[in-house]
This record gives C-alpha cells, structure tokens and sequence, in this order.
C-alpha cells in the first residue's frame, strides 16, 4: 500500500524564510524582492559588493530594519512586523557589522546582556561555553570592552550573540578588518558552531571562506538576488569567480 499522498509530498518548512522582502531608505530600494530561505542546521552564506544590500537584510530579518513589502517567516510564524526583541525571544541572535560592543562596560557585563531573554540560572553555563570558544574572553573578562582590540571585540560580539541561545545565528561581516591570523580564529569558532548544528545566516566579503564553509548561497548585487546554488557550486561558478574571487 502506498504511502499518503501528503505525507511523501510534505517537507519540512524552512525556518527562515523570506518572500518579495523589499527595503527602503527614502526614495531608494535597497533590497528589491529578496526570496531566500534557511533551513534548520544549515550554514547559508550571502556574498556581495559593498552596497549590495547584504546588511540591509540581517537588518531587516532581525528587525532593527523595517520592510517596505514582503514577509519574513520564522519557525512558520510571521514575524515581519515584531519588534526586534521579541525577535530575539523566538530564537535571531545577531553579531552586528562593526561589533558595535559596549565599550565603557566590561566583557562579562557585554556577555551577559546578550543574555537578557534567558533564565538567570543558565548564564553561568553559556558564559563558560563562550570562554571556552574564546579563551582570551576569560582571561580579560573583567576588563572593559573598549580596550580590546578589534578581533577579540568581534569574538566578544559574536559570544554576546551566542549567550541568547540562539536558533538561528546571523553574522555579518565577520571577518571585516582583522588580521589573517584572528580571521582564522573568528572561522574557527564558525566551522565550530557550524558542526555543532547551530543554523547560520553568515554575510561575508571573504566570498572564498564564506562559500566554503556553506552548505548554500546567495550572491546579492545592487539589492536583487542574482545567483543561488550550493557553496561548491557557486565557488566554481566564472561569473563568482571573476567578481568576488579574483580568479
């Protein structure tokens, strides 16, 4: 006997998804009908030119960037019009282009207000496990975060990030400004993450990391997705070779 019809047809629905997403900023679309979709445990990554768009929609899916039109849909529920808290309740953390860290406070307060929609009887627990991703966190964890140069405040925002336990984890810009040696160990954390199973929305300029890691992408150009396929796919692709490459 064969299987219900809509049992075989039925797949799981991603746990992001957005459909015809569009930003403005005035009179300028800065993102002209996105469609992606992230499934859970996947690693997608978004490449592009600078202006393209790629922080506009960590913006706009995380809710510090309001839509013009379209849907953003989390865990099957709408969330294009919550509030970027309640966001936050339901599972987006986001690591911010430019760390934007608190600077006056210190490391472990930074930490700790990313853990503000957890239980307080959990934060000791998360804070080890962000300490044992980035020991130099640990070893500086009294000191303020304005002191700490530029790589270990981007280990700092992406542990403030992990310490809302989040489902799903946008990065943007990673990588942005650091020496080759604290890029590998900002990846390293991230290839951790990804085995771990954590699901991750990585916008990166290192198309060539980024691609690698992934097991999707996007390339967004001037606010329009123009090509999708598996991070292998895209990485042997002329066109991608030749703008984000350099090949």
């Amino acid at each position: 006997m064969s299987a219900h019809p809509r049992a075989t047809l039925q797949a799981k629905a991603p746990l992001l998804a957005t459909t015809a997403l569009e930003c403005c900023y005035g009179r300028i679309r800065a993102l002209k009908g996105i469609a992606v979709h992230v499934n859970e445990g996947e690693t997608v990554a978004l490449v592009g030119a600078n202006g393209a768009g790629k922080t506009t929609f960590l913006r706009a899916v995380s809710g510090l960037q309001p839509l013009s039109a379209g849907t953003v849909t989390f865990a099957g529920e709408d969330i294009s019009h919550l509030r970027p808290d309640l966001r936050a309740r339901r599972g987006i953390g986001h690591s911010p282009e430019g760390r934007q860290v608190f600077g006056p406070l210190s490391i472990e307060d930074n930490l700790l207000l990313g853990a503000y929609t957890r239980p307080k009887g959990e934060r000791a627990h998360d804070l080890e496990k962000v300490f044992a991703m980035f020991p130099i966190l640990k070893d500086k964890r009294t000191l303020v975060a304005g002191t700490l140069s530029g790589g270990q405040q981007q280990m700092l925002a992406i542990g403030r990030a992990l310490m809302s336990r989040p489902r799903l984890l946008l990065l943007d810009e990673p990588s942005m400004g650091l020496a080759p040696l604290l890029v590998e160990v900002v990846f390293r954390a991230i290839r951790e993450l990804k085995a771990s199973g954590m699901t991750l929305l990585l916008v990166e300029q290192n198309a060539f990391a980024a691609l690698g890691l992934a097991d999707r992408g996007y390339v967004l150009e001037t606010g329009s997705i123009s090509l999708s396929g598996t991070g292998q796919e895209l990485l042997s692709n002329d066109r991608v070779r030749s703008a984000y490459l350099g090949i």
